[in-house]
């Protein structure tokens, strides 16, 4: 680049004029964003009403005022609070800033999580000129296309990899819906796995129907195509899934674990709300107990005290017994990994489906692309697996009692 092509950018006059107007431009997409949200809750309560005919929900000022922490800096942020006079419990929890968050996601993360969220590609120039000012370089539809046109390419050079000398001790799958409306049933279709060093690595991501058995055997299939051919040892999972049936079929020597978060939700949401604390606890001295006899011990204790009153919940309960509690075959420094399906439901927290109202169609490409994108950030601040060494013993089939290795298995393997 010539000299006469150099712009006087970064003098400290500048840049502390600019570092104001990029600040001002967050804050006010972030207000937009939530009233926007607001709306939406607002909305999906008006059928509820006082006695006087009054709307229940109604908005009640805001939190106090906190900062989140951005390349920009700091920005201050309000978020509304709303006044359930029908006393059912709404409350308005704002997804885009949720009381934990303390600073922002990078633009690899950003995009693509617009993208799920529901805003289509077309109006990403609006939302980041918003957050950048209008003259910011950089934000034409041509260059969101072309970031968008490289994305696809990494997904799909990243669907053709070579497997052949992967192995992976545990994996996680489950069915995630966002905001990306393309077929009513349709969904991304996630495998996280486990390597025998306990590093996560994204394993698998497509789109199919989540109760369908056939599309997660084209899953496994695509899998062991491209070379992966031991099967893991543990699969954790949402009981509802239809990949439970692919994987009995392709890898029938992997042993199940059924999500305790989904379980558990499943087993609440067919409870009264009152109800619902003391079941919640029973729920978590089961998981919680130290032996698979304390557990089950909690588990008869539970169904015997509520099956009378509350019979649909104590069959669901009771479903998935032994898959609930398969991770006590495996060392007890990985249970709090392989209880549930977290490394997935912490990557999709926000853009998950909520209501029945969508606000984009999107291409199949760019929706499986920007999961991809999504996925890809987010696993670059996985952590490794606590006691990854014992990995080395679970793949080669070592014996583990209540999360113990047992000795008659450590002096075989020494003979």
């Amino acid at each position: 680049m010539s000299d006469d092509k150099v712009i006087a950018f970064n003098t400290p006059e500048n840049m502390d004029a600019l570092q104001e107007v990029l600040k001002q431009g967050a804050r006010k997409l972030l207000e937009q964003a939530i009233e926007a949200e607001l709306a939406d809750l607002l909305e999906r309560h008006t059928n509820l009403v006082t006695a006087d005919g009054k709307r229940a929900v109604v908005r009640n000022g805001y939190l106090p005022e906190r900062t989140i922490q951005t390349g920009l800096g700091d920005i201050s942020v309000k978020v509304p609070k709303v006044r359930d006079r029908s006393k059912k419990g709404v409350k308005f929890n704002s997804e885009l800033v949720p009381p934990y968050l303390k600073r922002t996601k990078a633009v690899e993360e950003f995009l693509p999580w617009l993208y799920l969220r529901g805003i289509s590609t077309g109006d990403f120039s609006e939302a980041l000129q918003h957050l950048l000012g209008k003259d910011a370089p950089g934000l034409s539809a041509a260059t969101i296309s072309r970031l968008k046109q490289g994305w696809e390419s990494d997904y799909q050079a990243w669907q053709k990899r070579d497997l052949s000398k992967k192995r992976y001790a545990y994996i996680w799958a489950d069915g995630v819906y966002s905001h990306v409306r393309q077929d009513d049933r349709l969904c991304l279709l996630v495998i996280i796995g486990s390597d025998e060093r306990g590093q996560k690595e994204l394993l698998a991501l497509t789109d199919g129907y989540r109760e369908s058995a056939a599309s997660w055997e084209d899953v496994l299939n695509d899998l062991m195509g491209r070379g992966l051919q031991t099967a893991p040892k543990l699969a954790v999972g949402d009981g509802a899934l239809g990949f439970w049936k692919a994987l009995s079929k392709l890898w029938p020597t992997t042993n199940q674990q059924r999500c305790w978060v989904h379980k558990s939700a499943n087993v609440l949401e067919k409870l009264p709300k009152s109800v619902q604390p003391k079941v919640k606890e029973a729920l978590h001295n089961i998981w919680q107990a130290e032996t698979r006899e304390a557990a089950l011990k909690s588990f008869d204790q539970c169904v015997k005290r509520f099956e009378l009153k509350y019979p649909k919940a104590m069959e669901c309960l009771n479903k998935d017994k032994d898959s609930m509690l398969a991770f006590y075959d495996y060392p007890a420094e990985h249970w709090p990994h392989i209880r549930t399906t977290n490394p997935i439901e912490s990557v999709f927290a926000t853009v998950r489906l909520r209501t029945d109202r969508t606000k984009n169609c999107g291409s199949r490409g760019t929706t499986l692309a920007m999961a991809f994108k999504l996925m890809e950030s987010a696993q670059k601040r996985w952590r490794r697996l606590r006691g990854y060494k014992m990995l080395a013993d679970v793949i080669v089939g070592v014996k583990f009692i209540n999360g113990i290795k047992q000795k008659s298995d450590q002096k075989q393997k020494a003979a």
